[in-house]
């Protein structure tokens, strides 16, 4: 064993003369570890709230998106046919044709986005596995039907029973409203036959066949998007590229990332500015480091006299005291990682902290999810350790300068 760590680990366990320096150590233990359990445990619900997230987005978003940059529609041409059948990493793809529409429910009115798909829409998406009531379909008798999202649902109370259709409106792009104001709109009626959730922004859709969409807002081939489904999901990067470069200026395509950059950067953030203010509170418990170390110091000022007569040099005993402070934060941080990782593993399997809201169902899960990433892990590991070396590192080397005066020895 290591000379140095074995001296430091005496000093940490035996009684000192002063027993308040043992009471100030195990203080500071505790301390790390707490402030380490805290890390783990929040760092490890953030990824569990961002894998959920990503999750259900990607029931609801394709691999990669291609909507036109200059205008809300384009028609989609041979070339770029050609083009989607060419590339094999290409499984599935659809059109896609959306805008803003007013819908009524018996005496309720709210705008919402009518999203029009292709009949093989549900070939393509995991949309069907979010279905919270009723059915994932487009067609019922040969009649087009429409699936709302959880939003939809809770503006109108619309119900899944036929008891009344959707109305909707959208305004009447060919109709000159200034000479004839009783065609400003086109109106369309529809049933609702399934209600879906996947987040407060996805659930504000009313997904219908593309056919009724283009009937409602006067279009004949034009599309909005275009959804691609790829055979393999790590490919996106490369196939985006190769459309990006055969479409030109005109289209942007859109990674899943792309699709919601502004929520997965305000998610990556949150969890950065938590990781922060964690480590603050542990740097502020690190300055019981300092009061240990210093008053240990003190008391072992003889010791250091007798290591010096037996030719222990003054970076040798200052090495001790840091090994000191070093093991204190060691123990810590191994210990409330340990005590993290237990409470995960209770957390994903019995869900001890449930998710509370004001209804039974206000949630999508009962409980806090948690993922446990091993980068994060070492991370925190890594950054509590540094901090207790930081702490330990200025009281040993200037404290110690009262008793060891051969400062060409300094660490």
């Amino acid at each position: 064993m290591n000379l140095y760590w074995f001296i430091a680990k005496r000093y940490f366990t035996s009684p000192k003369t002063t027993h308040i320096i043992n009471i100030i150590s195990s203080i500071t233990a505790v301390s790390f570890a707490i402030g380490t359990l805290a890390l783990v445990i929040i760092i490890s619900i953030f990824n569990g709230l961002e894998s959920l997230i990503i999750k259900r987005f990607n029931s609801f978003d394709p691999d990669l998106k291609i909507i036109p940059v200059h205008s809300k529609i384009f028609v989609p041409d041979k070339q770029m046919l050609l083009t989607l059948n060419s590339i094999q990493e290409i499984d599935k793809y659809a059109f896609t044709l959306e805008d803003n529409v007013l819908v009524k429910y018996q005496d309720r009115y709210h705008p919402f986005t009518l999203k029009g798909v292709d009949l093989s829409y549900a070939d393509m998406t995991g949309l069907d596995t979010m279905i919270v009531n009723g059915r994932f379909s487009l067609m019922y008798q040969n009649q087009p039907v429409a699936v709302i999202g959880m939003g939809v649902s809770a503006h109108l109370s619309v119900s899944l029973n036929f008891v009344a259709p959707l109305k909707i409106y959208a305004p009447n792009r060919i109709a000159n409203a200034e000479f004839s104001p009783n065609n400003a709109f086109v109106t369309k009626s529809i049933y609702p036959v399934g209600i879906y959730s996947v987040d407060p922004e996805m659930d504000n859709y009313v997904i219908t066949p593309i056919n009724f969409a283009r009937e409602i807002f006067k279009y004949k081939e034009e599309v909005s998007s275009l959804e691609i489904v790829l055979k393999d999901p790590s490919q996106s990067d490369k196939v985006e590229q190769i459309l990006q470069n055969v479409l030109g200026n005109s289209f942007d395509v859109r990674n899943r990332f792309e699709q919601h950059q502004f929520i997965y950067q305000i998610m990556k953030t949150e969890k950065i500015v938590v990781f922060a203010i964690l480590l603050f509170i542990l740097l502020i418990a690190s300055f019981n480091i300092t009061a240990s170390l210093t008053l240990l110091i003190l008391e072992k000022k003889e010791d250091i006299q007798t290591l010096r007569s037996i030719g222990f040099s003054a970076k040798d005993i200052r090495k001790i005291f840091l090994y000191e402070g070093w093991l204190i934060a060691l123990i810590g941080a191994i210990l409330g990682i340990i005590l993290g990782l237990i409470f995960c593993f209770l957390q994903h399997h019995f869900g001890i902290i449930p998710m509370e809201g004001s209804s039974p169902n206000a949630f999508i899960v009962d409980a806090y999810p948690v993922e446990v990433r091993l980068y994060d892990i070492l991370l925190i590991f890594v950054t509590v350790i540094a901090i207790g070396y930081i702490s330990s590192r200025f009281p040993v080397r200037f404290i110690t300068q009262r008793y060891l005066p051969d400062k060409y020895n300094e660490l």
